[in-house]
C-alpha cells in the first residue's frame, strides 16, 4: 500500500471508530440507567430506545449512498456525523425515555456507514481494498472490546449525560479528522448514464452479499442476546468481568484474520477465504448449541466467531464496492449497510423472541440454518476479476 493508501484507511478506520465508540459506550449501561428514568421499568420502551438506532440506520443508508454518488462522499458524511451529534446532544440533555428515543432516532440518521466506505473504495487500488476494509472492520472490533471496559468507568464518573455529550464531541472530532487527515476525495467520473438503481438492487453477485451481511448480524445479535447471560450463569463471570473475555478473543482473532486477508488478496484465495469464514461462522453457532456451557468453551467459541466475523467484515464490503458499477457504488454500499442495519435489529428481536418461547437451542438452530444458506449461497459466488494495479484518480 501507498503512503497514502495507508493513510485513508487508518484515518477512515479512526472516524469509524469514534462514530462507533460513541455507540458501543450506551451498550452494556443502558438498562442499567433506564430504571432511574420516569417509564424505565418499561422494557419495550427501553429497548425502542436502544434498537430506534438501527432502525433508522437501515432507512438512511440507500439516500445517503445514492447521495454521496452524485454529490461527494466528504459533504454527506459531514452531514451524517452533525445529524449525529445533534442526536447526541439531545440525548444527553434528556430526563425522559421518549425524549433520549428521539435523540436515537437522530444519531441513527446520521447514516454514513455507506459513504465511508465508499470512500475508502475510491481512495485504494483494488489489490489493497480489502486491507484497508480490514483495518475499518478490526476498528470496530476493538472499540467494542474497548467500551465494554471504560462504560461502566464513565457511567460512574460523568454518568449516562455525560457520555452521551461525549459521544456527541466525538462525531465532531470525527469531521476535523475528515478534512485534516483523510487524503482528498477523487472526482467521481461517470462513463455514461447513470446505472438504475434497480440493477444494482436486484445484481445477482450483489444479492448474495445483501443476504450475507444480513444472516452476519442478524446472527452476531441473536447470539449477544444468549452469550452475556451463559458467562454469567455457566461461566461464573460477572458482567463487569466480561471484557476478560471479549477483549482477548478480539485481538486473537486479528492474528488469524490478518493472513486470510493477504491470502485472499495477494494469492486470489478470495473465494476459499470467504466460504471458509461462513463454515467456521456455521460451526460456532453448532458448538454453542452442542458446547455453549463453560468459562473456556464460551471463551474457544467467541474467538472462532471474532475471526469468522473479522474476515467477513473486511472481505464482504471490498467485494461490494468491486462489483458494483463505479457511478453506483455508494448507492450499492447504501444497500449493503441497510441490510446489515436490518440484521443488527432483527437479530435481536428474533433471538429473544426464540429463546423466550422455544428456549435458547432454537436460537442456535435458526441461526445455524440461516448460515448454512449463506453458504449454500456462496458456492455460486463469482469473485470479480482483478483489474489493473493504478491508483485512484
Amino acid at each position: 500500500m501507498t503512503p497514502e493508501e495507508r493513510r485513508a484507511g487508518a484515518s477512515l478506520a479512526s472516524i469509524f471508530a469514534l462514530r462507533m465508540l460513541g455507540l458501543f459506550l450506551i451498550l452494556p449501561v443502558f438498562a442499567v440507567h433506564a430504571h432511574t428514568l420516569p417509564s424505565g421499568g418499561n422494557t419495550a420502551l427501553v429497548g425502542l430506545a436502544i434498537g430506534a438506532y438501527g432502525l433508522t440506520q437501515a432507512l438512511f443508508q440507500i439516500p445517503y449512498g445514492i447521495a454521496s454518488d452524485r454529490f461527494g462522499r466528504k459533504p454527506v458524511i459531514v452531514f451524517g456525523l452533525l445529524l449525529f451529534a445533534l442526536g447526541s446532544f439531545i440525548a444527553a440533555v434528556a430526563d425522559n425515555l421518549p425524549l433520549i428515543i428521539a435523540g436515537r432516532v437522530l444519531q441513527g440518521a446520521g447514516a454514513i456507514s455507506a459513504a465511508v466506505t465508499a470512500l475508502a473504495a475510491d481512495l485504494t487500488r483494488e489489490q489493497h481494498r480489502t486491507k484497508v476494509m480490514a483495518m475499518i472492520g478490526s476498528s470496530i472490533g476493538l472499540v467494542f472490546a474497548l467500551s465494554l471496559v471504560a462504560a461502566p468507568l464513565l457511567y460512574a464518573a460523568i454518568g449516562m449525560a455525560g457520555i452521551f455529550g461525549l459521544t456527541g464531541v466525538l462525531a465532531l472530532l470525527a469531521i476535523v479528522a475528515l478534512y485534516k487527515v483523510v487524503p482528498p476525495a477523487p472526482k467521481l467520473l461517470v462513463d455514461g448514464g447513470r446505472t438504475r438503481f434497480a440493477q444494482v438492487l436486484f445484481h445477482p453477485q450483489l444479492l448474495r452479499l445483501n443476504f450475507g451481511v444480513f444472516a452476519l448480524h442478524l446472527t452476531q445479535t441473536a447470539m449477544w442476546v444468549l452469550v452475556p447471560a451463559a458467562l454469567v450463569q455457566t461461566g461464573g463471570l460477572p458482567v463487569a468481568e466480561h471484557w476478560k473475555v471479549y477483549l482477548p478473543a478480539v485481538l486473537v482473532s486479528f492474528a488469524f484474520m490478518v493472513p486470510a486477508v493477504i491470502a485472499a488478496e495477494k494469492r486470489g484465495r478470495m473465494k476459499p477465504v470467504f466460504l471458509g469464514a461462513i463454515v467456521l461462522l456455521l460451526l460456532v453457532q453448532a458448538g454453542f448449541g452442542l458446547f455453549g456451557q463453560g468459562l473456556w468453551p464460551l471463551a474457544l467459541l467467541l474467538t472462532a466467531f471474532f475471526v469468522a466475523f473479522n474476515i467477513l467484515e473486511a472481505t464482504q464490503p471490498s467485494l461490494i464496492s468491486r462489483i458494483a458499477p463505479p457511478e453506483a457504488k455508494g448507492a450499492a454500499l447504501g444497500i449493503y449497510n441497510t441490510t446489515q442495519s436490518l440484521g443488527l435489529f432483527l437479530g435481536g428481536v428474533i433471538g429473544g423472541m426464540l429463546a423466550q418461547r422455544l428456549g435458547v437451542d432454537a436460537v442456535w438452530i435458526t441461526t445455524g440454518g440461516l448460515c448454512l444458506a449463506w453458504l449454500l449461497l456462496g458456492l455460486g459466488m463469482t469473485p470479480p476479476p482483478a483489474r489493473a494495479a493504478q491508483r485512484p484518480a
